[in-house]
């Protein structure tokens, strides 16, 4: 049985408090254990009609090992609501060029290799995102876009690798977030996964225009 550490033990850096839903920055490795509970369990709800099996538990030990991996080189944000729990959530990492992403774990595609030539100096990966399925609005998707993206819009020359569900992906490209399919969907985590790749040229007008939301 995988260790479920205490709840409510969360350092925050107050970061953002625009029209109700504040971003924090997780700090503190030892509360990554939350933001994995958290996003295995949306994905329950979301895909599972929220039936716990025997896949929940080595679906969070997967992730709070993973994101202890990535944490050194990370950041990770959350919204809390009035209850102090965990409502929405986004991890960017840099990438050491050592670690194994998600996405050569699950689609055995290697970064270098869809750089190549390019001038990319700067390699990035956006995962754990997710959002409370009672949450209507676009508002916090947004701001918790907005936030991971303020990383990658620092350098011209850079690239994000991301798995998105099918679903999250059509929302990405309506909302003019560019991205570039590079291999076949797979079955992850209970839904259709696509990998993608995101350059700076397709995420700097969204970041422009919304970064408002995270000023």
């Amino acid at each position: 049985m995988y260790t479920v550490y205490p709840k409510d033990n969360f350092v925050f850096i107050k970061l953002n408090l625009f029209m109700g839903f504040k971003i924090s920055h997780l700090k503190g490795k030892s509360e990554i254990i939350d933001l994995a509970k958290f996003v295995v369990m949306q994905n329950f709800i979301n895909h599972q009609n929220g039936k716990i099996d025997e896949s929940f538990e080595n679906d969070l030990k997967e992730i709070h090992e993973e994101e202890a991996v990535y944490y050194e080189n990370s950041k990770i944000f959350i919204s809390k609501n009035e209850k102090n729990e965990i409502n929405g959530s986004i991890r960017v990492v840099k990438w050491n060029y050592r670690d194994i992403l998600p996405i050569q774990k699950i689609f055995n595609i290697n970064p270098i290799e869809i750089i190549g030539n390019s001038p990319i100096r700067h390699v990035w990966h956006i995962g754990r995102f997710a959002v409370n399925k009672n949450i209507k609005s676009s508002l916090l998707f947004k701001k918790l876009m907005v936030a991971a993206l303020s990383q990658v819009c620092k350098y011209e020359n850079s690239v994000v690798f991301a798995e998105c569900d099918s679903k999250l992906l059509r929302v990405m490209n309506a909302m003019g977030i560019k991205t570039i399919q590079i291999g076949n969907a797979v079955n992850y985590l209970g839904s259709e996964t696509i990998p993608v790749c995101i350059y700076f040229d397709g995420v700097i007008d969204f970041y422009t225009k919304n970064k408002v939301l995270f000023s």
